[in-house]
């Protein structure tokens, strides 16, 4: 592939620029809400055994969701879908997209259907470490959740058509939308009906992120929905080609959850639900940032390797890599140091207690560590679906989830040896495989991206180095002085010294990436 050296394509990072801002803001309201349902939910329910009954019921309908409908069809779609568009076929390109999404609810019914039969042998096969009271609650409330994993499906589709528009407002809406369904049904449903009530939340929630994206397909004459299955359509054939790799891919991704899953309900009662909080504010600033950029760069990309503008490609993704990591990394180093302070700022109230911020904070320290990886390989799995490569990415990720599997078995037990909260071992491995994912990635994809030669990047990567150290002496230092009461002072102290910390000595440093901030922040 022919690199030729270009102008800085301004036109194209300034769109996704544009693009990932908007998007920033409403997955930054997203997790919020986010937030606040993950508050609502350990304060009614802390870290027991319901509750660990809600999580494992929902590991099933997420692999179908993710597996059949996800990140593979997202991946496979666009690109294909992007392409009609650039030929102005609007006809072939709404011809694609009806059959994909008759597909999509046929066989997510199908194998929703065959789920909810076979739920209670799922069940006992891999949660038979529950209670038989835990097994039967485990079981109903993953039948309701399938018909959410249906909804989800065709709202995924929509979201792709919507991103390859350009269109961010409304997919990034629906997240919210979401999560406020939860919160509702957690607040008002959870004190009479239990968990029962979060599980109407999540299916209205559903509901509502598909309801909430469909005035766009209908501004600019976009929906021409048609009920067909285009079995001899090339197109359909060529996306269901690029989702066979990315399918196992994902398949190995959410392996990993359900083994993680299985492990931790082997552990103390709470365990598994300690290890979910640990992960999911460790997926705040990874979501916030790293999910906003890369859904806004994907279709960009995937345009740019469809005009075949090699250069413009390559200067893109590095000047947004560096962008990413610039944002990321003093998250990562906020998120292990200040893990005990932050979970007791997020989450401690009600039934969520000391015990359980101690349990949630050590699988976040862990997590954390692998944050830089989740976010970079958010971007450069979307370089390779771009160029309509799914296999080198899945290959990589089916690699790192056999490292994971492995990892988990050896440190849980290590942990266990030690005296330490065997969960955290779990974290540790995750990091550790998700780190040398992000590696593999980057070197299988120099051949692309001229080697990774951009001027300045490794300069720049060592001044942000620089930038987190002190960040991380500071917050050190910093920590011991900490007021202990009331619980959420400390993290908002700590957060807020840190963030200042890192912030005046990148500027100090001369970092672009903060002049570029303070440029867009002053127009």
């Amino acid at each position: 592939m022919s690199q030729a050296k270009t102008t800085t394509p301004t036109s194209s990072l300034s769109r996704i620029a544009r693009a990932a801002s908007l998007v920033m803001v409403l997955f930054l309201a997203s997790r919020a809400l986010g937030l606040l349902r993950e508050v609502v939910i350990a304060r009614q329910f802390g870290t027991s055994a319901e509750m660990d009954a809600y999580l494992a019921a929902f590991r099933l309908p997420d692999f179908l969701f993710y597996v059949v409908a996800g990140g593979a069809l997202g991946s496979a779609f666009i690109p294909v879908f992007t392409g009609y568009l650039a030929r102005q076929d609007l006809p072939g390109a709404w011809r694609l997209a009806s059959a994909i999404i008759n597909w999509i609810i046929l066989l997510l019914t199908g194998l929703g259907g065959l789920a909810a039969f076979f739920a209670p042998w799922i069940v006992q096969t891999f949660f038979g470490e529950f209670s038989a009271e835990q097994q039967i609650l485990t079981t109903e409330l993953m039948r309701w959740m399938l018909i959410s994993t249906v909804i989800f499906g065709v709202s995924g589709v929509v979201m792709g058509i919507l991103n390859a528009y350009q269109h961010f407002f409304l997919p990034a809406l629906a997240p919210v939308i979401y999560n406020l369904a939860i919160i509702l049904g957690a607040w008002l449903l959870g004190p009479a009906w239990g968990v029962r009530g979060l599980t109407a939340g999540v299916l209205a929630g559903a509901a509502a992120h598909l309801l909430v994206q469909l005035p766009g397909l209908l501004a600019k004459d976009r929906l021409r929905y048609q009920p067909t299955l285009a079995r001899d359509n090339p197109s359909l054939h060529e996306v269901a080609q690029l989702m066979g790799p990315r399918v196992l891919g994902l398949a190995a991704v959410q392996l990993n959850f359900v083994v993680s899953a299985v492990l931790a309900a082997t552990l103390t009662a709470g365990s598994l639900t300690a290890l979910n909080y640990g992960w999911i504010i460790m997926l705040l600033p990874q979501g916030i940032i790293a999910q906003s950029v890369a859904t806004a760069l994907f279709p960009t990309l995937a345009a740019l390797a469809a005009q075949e503008k090699w250069a413009e490609f390559c200067h893109v993704f590095i000047l947004t890599l560096r962008n990413l990591l610039f944002l990321t990394l003093p998250a990562a180093v906020g998120l292990i140091i200040l893990a005990k302070p932050i979970v007791r700022l997020l989450l401690e109230r009600g039934a969520f207690g000391p015990d359980s911020t101690s349990a949630t904070a050590w699988a976040l320290g862990f997590f954390a560590l692998g944050l830089i990886g989740h976010a970079v390989v958010e971007i450069a799995t979307r370089a390779f679906y771009a160029l309509k490569n799914t296999k080198t990415p899945v290959a990589v990720g089916v690699a790192a989830m056999v490292v994971n599997v492995g990892l988990s078995l050896l440190l849980l037990r290590l942990f266990a040896r030690w005296g330490w909260p065997p969960h955290g071992g779990l974290a540790l491995a995750n990091s550790i495989a998700v780190t040398l994912e992000m590696v593999a990635l980057l070197v299988l994809l120099r051949p692309y991206l001229d080697g990774l030669a951009e001027p300045g990047l490794g300069g720049a990567i060592g001044k942000m180095g620089l930038a987190a150290a002190g960040m991380a002496l500071a917050l050190g230092l910093l920590l011991p002085f900490l007021p202990a009461g009331p619980a959420w002072l400390g993290g908002v102290v700590a957060v807020g010294v840190g963030g200042v910390v890192y912030v005046g000595l990148a500027y100090f440093l001369g970092l672009d990436e903060i002049k570029m901030i303070r440029r867009r922040v002053m127009k």
